[in-house]
């Protein structure tokens, strides 16, 4: 019980010093939800034939009732990642608690718990930290199986199918843990029923996917994958960060006593990371996507400490394991930058997204095109353009460049990334110079040191669009840190301290 009260202090202190991020790719998902509460399905235009822009499609459908009844979705995506989490660190202080003692949890929960990425990962808005309290609980099953504990035969099917919906490399992560409980219950007639009943499930929900979007795989699958050199980078960068526990995983192999566990831990987080490694994953903001799998990891720690017969041994062990990725944490080149973002979004693409929503141009008018695809088309509603190609098939399947496409379409309002004042000449494959041909340059919105929105509109619209959305951006400016655009940890330690 201190452990975890301890613990669980630790952890609220560290979701409030995260509270202020959300990503402005969370914003994609919560345009899914809403456009899906209004009645029109999950789809990112109105309208349109659907695309899938989103991998969460768990997580849309989850946000679908509360954006029916208007509660605020960043809010409610924190409060159920919180949750989520809160489970994680119960799950891992127990198993290992009951396991191998009170070291064994202290290693495992201190490891989760004293990461730095853990909070901003609750806190971003995405699914990271539901799929990862998932994959850990997939995981625990699979190791009481292991060791002929009971397990409740409908339990690993529906985790199998759930970490499918949640994200689509789910299956794939899971299954480790799923074929060990199958394996050990091969001869229990109820293990391949609840089996048979996954199957059936899983393949009507891929089957309809395909149907209702057109493709087997979401629409960033074609965006992202196939990088293997990014994904050689990715793999090179993650390593280090997570060594210790990567050893610890891999120690578990060695020893009889904990050698099937230690094949579950490690298969599992293979399997998960094989995916990242073969598609270069991007928007990988404080290792979110290695995260999937670091409370394995963090059990996995926990499990080899408790191991070891030494108790000096074992505390020895686990303090590296949890000193450092203490250390690693703190250390993520990105750390300011992201401990920063949520200020600096909602001083930039949020009140940019609420000005045109409030702008007086005909709906049938308001078209967007914006390479940040998130708060923007969420908070102004109007039909967009993503010219990256997340949530655009001409883009992502490269039947049209995004040239090609924004000139064609000739949107109301384009909104480009500059790193500094002025106005690029590309932005992610655009030329802008061609795409804003004919149009009104209204303005510059700084959103942090190096980052800007610049912001165009066709002539006849100008005014109507300028007036709302720079009145929305001003006001937004002075609530925000105010004259504050650096990417430091003082910036963000300024907004935590209580004088």
């Amino acid at each position: 019980m201190p452990v975890t009260l301890g613990l669980g202090l630790l952890f609220l202190l560290g979701t409030r010093a995260a509270w202020f991020f959300t990503i402005d790719d969370a914003y994609i998902t919560f345009r899914y939800s809403d456009n899906l509460a209004q009645g029109h399905g999950p789809v990112w235009n109105v309208g349109e034939d659907p695309v899938e822009g989103f991998t969460n499609f768990l997580w849309m459908l989850w946000h679908t009732p509360f954006a029916w009844l208007g509660l605020d979705l960043a809010f409610v995506a924190k409060v159920t990642s919180f949750a989520a989490g809160a489970v994680a660190l119960v799950l891992l202080v127990r198993h290992c608690h009951r396991r191998y003692g009170v070291v064994s949890a202290i290693v495992a929960g201190g490891a989760y718990a004293v990461f730095v990425p853990t909070y901003f990962h609750i806190t971003g808005g995405l699914e990271t930290m539901a799929f990862a309290a998932l994959l850990l609980r997939v995981v625990i099953v699979g190791l009481r199986a292991v060791d002929g504990r009971p397990v409740r035969a409908w339990e690993p099917p529906l985790l199998l199918v759930l970490a499918g919906m949640l994200r689509p490399e789910g299956v794939l992560a899971a299954l480790p843990a799923f074929a060990a409980w199958l394996w050990t219950n091969r001869r229990d007639r109820a293990a391949w029923l609840w089996t048979g009943g996954a199957a059936v499930a899983g393949g009507a929900y891929f089957a309809w996917r395909w149907a209702y979007y057109g493709h087997a795989f979401p629409n960033t699958f074609y965006v992202k994958f196939g990088n293997v050199d990014a994904g050689r980078i990715w793999l090179e960068t993650t390593v280090p960060v997570l060594l210790p526990l990567l050893m610890c995983t891999l120690l578990l192999l060695l020893r009889k006593e904990t050698r099937w566990p230690g094949v579950v831990l490690t298969a599992t987080v293979g399997a998960t990371y094989l995916t990242y490694v073969v598609s270069g994953p991007t928007m990988d903001y404080l290792h979110r996507f290695a995260y999937h799998a670091f409370p394995v990891l963090c059990l996995a720690a926990g499990l080899a400490a408790g191991s070891l017969r030494r108790r000096w041994l074992a505390s020895g062990a686990g303090a590296v394991a949890v000193g450092w990725v203490a250390v690693t944490g703190v250390q993520a080149p990105d750390l300011a930058l992201i401990a920063n973002y949520g200020p600096d979004l909602a001083r930039a693409h949020v009140p940019i997204g609420r000005g045109l929503a409030d702008a007086a141009v005909p709906p049938a008018l308001r078209s967007l095109a914006v390479n940040d695809a998130g708060a923007m088309p969420y908070y102004s509603r109007w039909t967009t353009i993503d010219f990256i190609g997340l949530n655009d098939e001409p883009i992502a399947h490269r039947t049209e460049d995004p040239t090609t496409r924004v000139t064609g379409a000739r949107p109301t309002v384009i909104v480009v990334r500059s790193y500094d004042p002025g106005v690029p000449a590309d932005a992610y494959g655009l030329d802008v110079g061609e795409a804003t041909r004919g149009y009104e340059h209204l303005g510059t919105v700084q959103m942090r040191e190096g980052y800007y929105c610049q912001l165009f509109a066709l002539p006849e619209w100008a005014d109507a669009v300028r007036v709302p959305v720079m009145a929305a951006v001003d006001k937004a400016q002075a609530t925000y840190d105010p004259g504050r655009y650096e990417d430091t940890v003082d910036r963000w330690l300024d907004r935590l301290r209580p004088w």
